[in-house]
């Protein structure tokens, strides 16, 4: 069984950082793509960043400049560093992964609150 657990959400000033991790544990053979997607209240979740095998990454336009995602492959682990935080980055953050162990799926973390107010 596969389990994807976050941690480093938080309240922040804005202008602040935070930095989200999330590793990937249980019967893993390989892991394509990584991410994170946030869903505020009364919102859709929307996709945040994501980072493939290889490197690639991909960004929301509101926070392209602010927000970098990277991976460690060795710990199946992903992160994301935010800075330069805003108070509409208030949101539920989720780790997103594909992740090929007994089968091929894609798993979601409990998620981690991350809440940027003065």
């Amino acid at each position: 069984q596969v389990q994807l657990v976050e941690s480093g959400g938080g309240l922040v000033q804005p202008g602040g950082s935070l930095r989200l991790s999330c590793a990937a544990s249980g019967n893993i053979f390989s892991i394509n793509a990584m991410g994170w997607y946030r869903q505020a209240p009364g919102k859709q979740r929307e996709l945040v960043a994501d980072i493939r095998t290889g490197g690639s990454t991909n960004y929301a336009d509101s926070v392209k400049g602010r927000f970098t995602i990277s991976r460690d492959n060795a710990k199946n682990t992903v992160y994301l560093q935010m800075n330069s935080l805003k108070p509409e980055d208030t949101a539920v953050y989720y780790c997103n992964a594909e992740i090929l162990g007994y089968r091929y799926g894609v798993y979601w973390g409990q998620g981690t609150q991350v809440t940027v107010s003065s």
